[in-house]
């Protein structure tokens, strides 16, 4: 059987109404375009595919929503039987998704890490176990949104993205050393009771964090990849850490400017322009991941917006 690749060519935009928050070019790659809603697709459904071609005959995953997704529309797309165990503080919207993909979910924990924990032991036989955000498949999927900018021949300055468990941060740090741009720097974006990472670099080792305290819960990953953290001591990787309520904001300031809603997981990266850090005052080209995510709607993101404030 020949499975076709899940992820498409999303549009690479210059957007003149967040260029003016900063002193050069702001350049979105707008991933929420992705099937399943997110960036997800694109390592995700490598990783999928290529268990399946090796004998998977069904896939097991954990996830706070995003990678969930991805993985029961990858089990539709390849006609195999899924199961996506999230954690209790999944939107019920993200849930709906998922059972609309006709995967079988099962709400099991308090965090990512507990669903995670429970995932690991449903998988047998043939069975596959797809890791939302450790596994070099996912990488290596993730890094082709580098390999489209440099077809287009933009060779960004600095590059933002949010970081949860760190397989967004992996691959586009691998694009970006697959086509020899070693030296532009990462604005890693966090939020404040979610960042692990930050946490493990201030540490130099990895760190669990004692719960998550953010409602940006797809990047509730109490505990970043080693590979993440062995990237920040061979990249320029910067890490930012803002509010949840600066997430909202910017998701809200976004729908207005280019009428797309994305997550507060997604609105974190995006703060970093709206309120923009010092490290991109002096870049001429920067490049913002726009992520995606499905458990938000108006209603959400108003409800958010007024408890935050």
């Amino acid at each position: 059987m020949h499975f076709n690749q899940l992820h498409i060519n999303t549009p690479l935009m210059q957007s003149v109404a967040l260029s003016q928050y900063i002193n050069g070019n702001v350049w979105l790659k707008i991933e929420a375009m992705q099937p399943s809603g997110s960036f997800k697709t694109r390592g995700i459904g490598l990783a999928c595919r290529e268990y399946i071609s090796n004998g998977a005959e069904r896939l097991v995953t954990s996830s706070g929503g995003n990678a969930g997704l991805a993985v029961a529309y990858a089990g539709r797309k390849y006609g195999v039987k899924t199961t996506v165990v999230v954690p209790e503080t999944t939107t019920q919207k993200a849930i709906e998704l998922i059972q609309a993909e006709q995967a079988e979910v099962i709400v099991e924990g308090a965090s990512w890490d507990e669903s995670h924990q429970y995932a690991c032991n449903l998988y047998k036989g043939e069975s596959a176990y797809i890791h939302p955000f450790d596994d070099p498949l996912v990488w290596k999927g993730h890094a082709t949104m580098i390999d489209e900018i440099a077809e287009l021949e933009l060779t960004p300055d600095a590059v933002v993205l949010s970081v949860g468990g760190g397989g967004l941060l992996c691959g586009v740090l691998e694009g970006l050393h697959r086509h020899g741009w070693t030296d532009v720097p990462v604005i890693a974006v966090e939020t404040e009771g979610a960042d692990s990472l930050r946490q493990a670099v201030l540490a130099d080792k990895l760190v669990s964090l004692a719960a998550i305290e953010s409602i940006a819960t797809t990047l509730g990953a109490k505990r970043v990849t080693q590979t993440a953290l062995d990237w920040t001591k061979k990249h320029k990787v910067i890490n930012h850490v803002v509010s949840d309520l600066k997430a909202v904001e910017a998701c809200a300031k976004f729908v207005d400017h280019h009428r797309i809603l994305v997550e507060p997981a997604c609105g974190a990266s995006l703060s970093a322009i709206y309120q923009p850090i010092e490290s991109l005052q002096d870049k001429r080209d920067i490049l913002v991941v726009v992520c995606g995510g499905v458990g938000v709607s108006m209603k959400q993101l108003q409800k958010w917006l007024q408890e935050l404030s």
